[in-house]
């Protein structure tokens, strides 16, 4: 029987607030997700630019779901382990936000790079290529890392009448770091930066994402002290190999706690719905707006590929901005899962303090609000392949912001509550009859973030990391079956050029652009694949009463 791990020090965020406190928890997520965002918006491009094929830009963009495959779970086993005297997240975080930085920089001036060591022109292209490749890879492992552990940080530091809170703010974050993103992405920088942080938008971007990165990651770590683990509690040696690693991943993930495993297989159902929108949306919208809206000019334009991103990044700017509104007003109007806080759900403004007061006895729970987001996700992506208008198209992905809130918050929340569960050794019906004793006011609240020296833990306690870990396998496998089923589409359905491009790169071809949007046509298998996900999610609710 291993024994009991046993800890130093307290878990505490600085601030005077409990809304600051949150901030500064979950800053580092604006940084992460900004990065995210630039590297999936303009590495394609860039990419294309340097003279890579698009058959193998696609295979550059494996690196993500690779990334996310091995490092989010290794990292996590690796850091549950840690004893270091900063705690076992920051360290990851810090180091992992350096080598994000420096290979977006590399990435930025892989030209000026390999010209000081290469002048043969075709070498010089060759390694220009290889390099910018290399500094993508490094930019997915890295930031996986960081990610893996930000959200961790979230789970260690917040005790369970708090998960849904941090998780509602770490929501709140994806979508600043969205939008900020997609604003940086549109605007002409050189008017701002002028030449002195590049000669190029591209070069001026990565600039300003390392920074970005830097300074939140940078900010969360000082504001947020760790506990500190002294020992895990398993003997002698305390350290873990590679191989040890990967074998206590799939015994964990093999043996899940009921609950845990059906979050995962929620997450799992809901990304392959989730995959095909993220990755197509931009290029759907353009396409729905070059066969149905543009003019003749417009259809007939040199740049069409840039039509398509600029109308697109437009639609994607007005889904983040549903998702940012539904992420802050959501919380105050769902009931919190273990309906035990009262004093604890977010305070709104006093302007529509009375209504939502009155929408109080309404309050649906958490778990039935993400299944009927799946419903709301699959029944906009099921009217993709009827949509002719730019108008109709931009709404339907609107719409799915509310969905996306819930998405990025709901699965973290209930896993945080399980692991924390698990780390108190009490489950959901103990955790119900201890209501009457959890009540404080508002200053005794910034004491629930914190965790007592004495503690009591058992042998789950520092398995935060590599329960996240897994879940994040749930969330990578789906992309790889989502990229299968999109081949096989586009396979079938437009087996040649593009209709709505073609002309572009190749101006002596006509294609004809009857027929399905091959597209669409995926979203559309994402949609059930949501409804999916909406089973398994009342299947959750019904294992948890």
């Amino acid at each position: 029987m291993p024994s009991i791990a046993t800890w130093a020090g307290t878990a505490s965020i600085k601030g005077s607030s409990e809304s600051t406190r949150m901030a500064l928890l979950t800053l580092s997520l604006i940084g992460i997700q900004f990065t995210w965002g630039i590297e999936m918006t303009y590495c394609t491009p860039y990419l294309l630019k340097l003279g890579l094929t698009k058959s193998k830009v696609s295979l550059v963009w494996i690196a993500g779901p690779i990334s996310g495959l091995i490092m989010q779970p290794i990292v996590g086993v690796i850091a549950d382990r840690s004893t270091s005297p900063w705690g076992r997240r920051r360290p990851f975080m810090v180091v992992g936000t350096v080598i994000v930085s420096i290979c977006l920089l590399i990435l930025g001036w892989t030209s000026e790079i390999v010209g000081v060591f290469v002048s043969d022109p075709d070498m010089k292209r060759s390694a220009t290529i290889a390099l910018a490749v290399l500094s993508i890879y490094g930019v997915d492992f890295a930031i996986n890392a960081v990610q893996a552990s930000t959200r961790s940080l979230v789970v260690d530091t917040l005790p369970i009448p708090k998960q849904q809170l941090g998780s509602a703010w770490a929501s709140r974050m994806v979508s600043i770091g969205g939008l900020i993103g997609y604003a940086a992405g549109a605007m002409d920088l050189s008017q701002i930066f002028g030449t002195s942080i590049g000669d190029s938008q591209f070069k001026q971007l990565t600039v300003v994402a390392a920074v970005t990165i830097c300074a939140t990651v940078g900010t969360t770590c000082w504001a947020v002290s760790e506990r500190v683990l002294v020992s895990s509690g398993r003997g002698q040696d305390e350290s873990i190999g590679a191989m040890a690693t990967f074998s206590q991943i799939m015994t964990t993930a093999l043996h899940l706690p009921d609950r845990i495993a059906a979050i995962c297989w929620i997450q799992f159902w809901c990304w392959i719905g989730w995959f095909p929108f993220l990755f197509y949306s931009t290029t759907w919208i353009g396409e729905v707006y070059l066969r149905y809206n543009a003019p003749a000019d417009a259809r007939d334009h040199a740049d069409s590929l840039g039509q398509i991103g600029r109308v697109g990044s437009l639609s994607l700017i007005v889904f983040s901005l549903v998702t940012f509104a539904g992420s802050v007003m959501l919380p105050w109007v769902i009931e919190t899962p273990t309906e035990e806080t009262p004093d604890f759900t977010p305070r709104p403004p006093a302007s529509i303090a009375p209504f939502l007061a009155e929408l109080q006895k309404y309050k649906p729970r958490l778990i039935t609000a993400w299944s009927y987001s799946h419903i709301i996700f699959a029944g906009s992506m099921v009217s993709a392949p009827f949509v002719t208008s730019l108008r109709s198209a931009t709404t339907i992905i609107a719409m799915c912001g509310i969905p996306w809130a819930l998405a990025c918050w709901a699965p973290f929340t209930f896993m945080g509550m399980e692991i924390n569960r698990l780390n108190s050794g009490t489950d959901q019906n103990r955790t119900r009859k201890s209501r009457g004793s959890m009540e404080m006011n508002s200053t005794q609240s910034a004491a629930l973030l914190s965790h007592p020296d004495n503690e009591s833990k058992d042998s789950s306690s520092d398995l935060a990391g590599v329960y996240l870990g897994i879940l994040n396998l749930y969330t990578t496998l789906p992309q790889f079956i989502g990229t299968f089923i999109s081949w096989m589409v586009f396979s079938i359905l437009e087996p040649g050029k593009s209709p709505e491009l073609a002309k572009e790169a190749h101006p002596d071809e006509h294609h004809s652009k009857d027929g399905p949007n091959a597209i669409a046509v995926c979203l559309f298998i994402g949609a059930v694949a949501a409804l999916v996900a909406a089973y398994a999610t009342n299947r959750l609710d019904r294992i948890s009463r």
